[in-house]
């Protein structure tokens, strides 16, 4: 392979820290899996002595794999691992551990579920809260945070700060450690332990980095004290492609690095090979308007083209409809489907262009774990209410909507699998204000029986008092209302063209078997058009590409407010429009669900000249 001489001259770097700044489609692995080879021929490093540290499993098995074929060789002892591995590995030459000491995956959805309910804390959505919690549980951990400092988003402050110390105390009673324990646990071990910590720097005397721009303040003073005192540290990465925040990702470390270490030496890989000229001109419109950033000149390597679309629409059908026939009609040109990438902000924006792709029968593959949306809590309530008004009379329906809004009706009203009203007013005998309210609901489910699934819907949310409910479960949990109130408008939505509830409920049945057996048949193959979010989708390329909904509240989405925030926002656009080869397409609605949307600021920046 030639390479140009940017890469040369990283490539044939030998002592000391080097930034290595690999823009989208600049050749990064090549120069990486290049350098090593470099270091062991031409330096004559001991492969032994090189320690290459990646962010995931996949991309640490893709490094070895292209530096064997380089090496013409079947093995080697360079160490690939991911950060995570690398550290479990040091803590088990300290103290022994096996794998048995690792917490898995569904121990850690276990002991957070029984906590929650011990705790008697109220949710709606376990697995949805959860998730959160796993998420601000390791934000306090990486970034050493005190907990009379972190304020939930999640759940109220004191009940957090019940499940962080339940949560800690579970896994050293079960000696267990998280991923992010093995961050912890190692950096102390190497701040007690010099000993250990000078046998780790004289093993790995040349550390080289990928995807730096993703790296955390926890795993970079790891770093740091592994490749002291030569400093041999070979970083690569584009701190414009850092969209990891949520993970504790920070690009000013990156920014930081030639202050913290004045004698590194820099090289930017200033080719793109990936993008036609007009797609990377757009990208580097887009994010020349960040200002906390290092200066590039990127130069695309392809030619000019006309590949370049922005285009608005009325709504979201409107958009899904002409996607299809552009998509079909790419292909009828001779593309395969598997060139194709539609991307979205989020995975729920997404649930209705795969609805159209299956009534059109385009093959698709969903790059993320796909939610359906008819399993979602809110659906689930909804059509709770319906199958109640249609006749059905299970205990289990009752429950679920007995209390949304709050009826103060007990769950000892309901002893049997099968329920009657007149059983329930039995119970309350006593009370007539139970009664009235168990009379009232009677009568609301009376009312629902004869309505459209639209008509129902917008019934329960304003008539019988839903969106309330809702209203007063986002002030529980710290989160938006807005964000309630649009799941159930895009199902109120959804239902709009199904004349009976059984209708929609056949479609709900429907949809949900494709969706399972587009679940198992991807994980065999991934063919057709793949679905993704714009943080899914980083590190991969396709000949065209469609990003969805960039209107404001989306991209940037409506979370984002500080500076350093929207930044983050427009690198993840920044990534999304980066995957493009040939042909990029950038969509924006003008409304949804009756409401005028704004086209996204980041438009008007990718356009302006």
């Amino acid at each position: 392979m030639k390479y140009n001489e940017s890469q040369k001259r990283a490539i044939a770097h030998e002592k000391g820290p080097f930034l290595c700044l690999a823009g989208p489609g600049s050749g990064k692995t090549s120069v990486l899996t290049r350098r090593i080879y470099h270091l062991i021929h031409q330096y004559q490093i001991p492969p032994a002595a090189i320690l290459v540290v990646t962010f995931t499993r996949a991309a640490a098995r893709e490094m070895k794999e292209r530096f064997l074929q380089l090496l013409q060789d079947s093995q080697t002892q360079v160490t690939f691992g991911t950060f995570h591995s690398v550290f479990y590995g040091i803590l088990r030459h300290a103290y022994g551990l096996s794998s048995q000491n690792v917490l898995r995956e569904g121990q850690k959805y276990e002991f957070l579920r029984d906590i929650i309910h011990t705790s008697s804390l109220e949710t709606e959505d376990e697995k949805e809260m959860i998730e959160d919690l796993l998420k601000e549980i390791s934000m306090v951990k990486i970034n050493r945070i005190s907990l009379e400092h972190y304020y939930s988003t999640s759940c109220p402050e004191e009940a957090f700060r019940t499940i962080y110390e339940e949560y800690k105390m579970r896994c050293k009673k079960s000696r267990l450690l998280d991923f992010d324990d093995m961050l912890v646990s190692c950096y102390e071990l190497l701040m007690k332990r010099e000993d250990l910590l000078q046998g780790w720097q004289k093993k790995f005397q040349y550390i080289l980095i990928d995807e730096f721009q993703d790296i955390n303040q926890l795993q970079y003073d790891i770093m740091k004290l592994l490749a002291a005192p030569e400093n041999n540290m070979f970083i690569a990465g584009d701190d414009d492609q850092s969209i990891y925040g949520f993970r504790g990702a920070k690009p000013q470390i990156m920014l930081q690095f030639p202050k913290e270490f004045p004698e590194a030496k820099k090289e930017i890989l200033s080719y793109n090979y990936r993008s036609s000229k007009t797609i990377l001109r757009a990208s580097q419109r887009l994010i020349s308007h960040n200002k906390h950033r290092f200066s590039k000149n990127i130069q695309a390597y392809l030619k000019e083209g006309t590949s370049l679309e922005i285009k608005s629409f009325q709504t979201n059908l409107e958009e899904h409809q002409y996607v299809r026939e552009s998509i079909l009609q790419y292909c009828k040109e001779g593309h395969a489907f598997e060139e194709i990438a539609v991307l979205y902000r989020t995975n729920l924006d997404a649930r209705f262009l795969v609805e159209v792709f299956m009534e059109y029968q385009i093959p698709f593959y969903v790059k993320d774990i796909f939610p359906n949306p008819y399993e979602h809590w809110i659906a689930k309530d909804m059509t709770a209410y319906i199958r109640l008004a249609l006749g059905d009379s299970s205990r289990k329906e009752l429950f679920r909507i007995m209390n949304r809004p709050n009826r103060y009706i007990s769950r000892q009203a309901l002893e049997q699998s099968q329920f009657s009203f007149e059983g329930l007013r039995w119970f309350y005998e006593e009370k007539d204000w139970m009664c009235d309210r168990i009379d009232e609901l009677e009568e609301n489910l009376y009312l629902l029986k004869g309505m459209t699934p639209y008509g129902a819907i917008n019934y329960i949310r304003h008539g019988i008092g839903y969106d309330e409910y809702l209203k007063e479960y986002a002030r529980y949990r710290n989160i938006k209302a807005e964000e309630l109130y649009e799941i159930v408008q895009d199902l109120q939505e959804s239902a709009k063209g199904y004349p009976t509830c059984e209708a929609w409920f056949t479609h709900i049945k429907e949809y949900t078997e494709k969706l399972n057996e587009q679940a198992r048949t991807q994980s065999e193959k991934k063919e057709g058009v793949t679905i993704s979010t714009l943080h899914g989708i980083k590190g991969l390329e396709y000949q065209n590409v469609y990003i969805m909904n960039v209107n404001e509240g989306t991209v940037p989405y409506r979370k984002a407010v500080l500076e350093e925030a929207i930044e983050e926002e427009r690198r993840l656009l920044y990534v999304g429009m980066t995957r493009a080869k040939e042909k990029l397409h950038i969509f924006s609605v003008e409304e949804k669900h009756g409401k005028k949307l704004e086209a996204s600021r980041f438009l008007k920046e990718i356009r302006r000249k």
